[in-house]
C-alpha cells in the first residue's frame, strides 16, 4: 500500500471549477483516497492533492506514483507538478509506546 502526495500549481481554471475547488478544499477533511483529494491554497493557485492508489503486491513506487497522477488527471483541472512524494507504508516502523 502506497500514499502519494502531489504538490503542483493550476493552469487556467474556469470559474465554476475554482469555486468547485475552493468549496471541496476542506483542509480538516484532507484524507488519502483511491480517487485523490485536493487541498488548495485561498486563491486556489497552488494544490496537495493526496491519494491512495489501489496497487497489487508486486507494484513499485514508480508504478504507484504513475496510478497516482492519473487520477490527478482524471479530475481534469489544467495543472503543472512541483513535486510527487511516495511512501510506501509497508516500510513504515510504528514505534509503540510502552
Amino acid at each position: 500500500m502506497f500514499r502519494v502526495t502531489v504538490r503542483g500549481v493550476f493552469g487556467e481554471l474556469s470559474p465554476q471549477a475554482r469555486a468547485a475547488l475552493r468549496e471541496g478544499s476542506d483542509p480538516f477533511q484532507a484524507a488519502y483516497t483511491g480517487a485523490g483529494t485536493f487541498t488548495t491554497d485561498p486563491a486556489v493557485s497552488a494544490f496537495t492533492f493526496r491519494c491512495s492508489p489501489a496497487t497489487g503486491p508486486d507494484d513499485d513506487e514508480e508504478s504507484a506514483a504513475k496510478l497516482a497522477l492519473s487520477a490527478l488527471a482524471a479530475h481534469g483541472h489544467p495543472h503543472r507538478i512541483l513535486d510527487v512524494a511516495v511512501t510506501d507504508l509497508s516500510t513504515v516502523k510504528i514505534r509503540r509506546r510502552r
